[in-house]
């Protein structure tokens, strides 16, 4: 008979795993962790984004990551971000140019709503 695993169970694994992939537990994940039934799901959502089927390698999919982070100026992220894209195999030059792209969109972001308002306010 097959036993089901507790949420606490599956959630110690998803720890365990998260750490032997980024050498910490991100905070994030260490509060969420106090409940399970929305830290499971969110867990479950990252691992298939990052670790699952689909046409992008790792790399790229950190690289993704990284540029998403910087645009939305999350240190943290960047910093695991950038650590990760670096495992897979990307370049000093390619995190770089990731992170230029991050900083384009970002201010292209900003210049779409301000000149929208600009524009309202003198047509």
């Amino acid at each position: 008979m097959c036993q089901e695993r507790s949420e606490e169970e599956i959630t110690q694994t998803i720890l365990k795993n998260i750490e032997k992939v980024y050498g910490f537990i991100p905070t994030v994940n260490q509060i969420l962790s106090e409940r399970p039934d929305l830290f499971i799901p969110s867990a479950n959502l990252g691992r298939s984004v990052f670790d699952g089927k689909g046409k992008l390698e790792k790399k790229m999919r950190h690289l993704a990551a990284l540029s998403a982070a910087a645009a939305l100026g999350s240190e943290n992220c960047m910093i695991v971000q950038m650590t990760l894209a670096a495992k897979f195999g990307a370049s000093k030059d390619e995190i770089l140019e990731t992170m230029q792209i991050a900083a384009v969109m970002s201010m292209t972001t900003v210049q779409s709503h301000a000149f929208r308002v600009f524009k309202e306010m003198f047509p």
